[in-house]
Parts: structure tokens; sequence; C-alpha cells
């Protein structure tokens, strides 16, 4: 099967990303959760495009890999850093996905494992 082409499944107008705005550093407008995304709003092309490089990272790692990862990533940042906004923007997996979500055609030819080349 090729998951290259994979797309995640979207939820508007849903209330998790304001729920997990709670516990999070930052104010969630979307959220991707293995293949689903919640969002709060209407989705954007943007967000779209956002969310779904994140679900490719998703497929690279596993549903398990990647939570773990990016829980890991945000950890070390604290620490490094010692500020949740700077930690949270310097995952690797936001890293990637913020650099790239305005051009839609990224996901056509990203190759695998491309947020290995941000650092945290």
């Amino acid at each position: 099967m090729n998951f290259k082409n994979s797309r995640a499944i979207f939820f508007e107008d849903s209330s998790i990303p304001r729920l997990l705005s709670f516990v999070s550093p930052i104010e969630i407008n979307a959220i991707t959760l293995g293949p689903f995304v919640f969002s709060r709003n209407k989705v954007s092309e943007i967000t779209r495009n956002h969310e779904n490089i994140h679900w490719q990272q998703y497929i690279e790692l596993g549903i398990l890999g990647f939570l773990l990862m990016y829980m890991l990533y945000y950890v070390i940042g604290l620490i490094k850093y010692r500020n949740a906004k700077i930690a949270y923007c310097l995952i690797p997996f936001e890293q990637e996905a913020y650099s790239n979500h305005e051009d839609l055609e990224y996901l056509k030819n990203r190759k695998r494992y491309c947020w290995l080349k941000y650092k945290v």
C-alpha cells in the first residue's frame, strides 16, 4: 500500500482543540491525532497541508512512535531552553510542518524522514 499519497481525515468545528489548549503551551487551532485532524474552525488549505505533513510523519514512525518522539523532543526543548513556547517551536516535526505548510505542492515531492534535518 502506498501511504505517500495518504491524507488525514478532518473534523471541523471540533471542541477537542479547545480542550487540549488548556494543557498546551500554545492555543491549538488544529491537531493531528493519528489519521484524524480536529480543528476549531473551517480548515484552510495551509492548515490542511500542515496537518497532512504531520500525518506523513505519523506514517513514518507509527502512531505511538510519533507521539513518543514528539513528547521527547518537547521535553528536551524544555530542559534546554526553559520556555514552553520555544520548546514547542523547536520540535523537528513542527519545524518541518511550519517551514513547508505554505507550499501546497510540498507533499508531492517530500522525501521520507525530512524532519530529521531540523535540530532541537
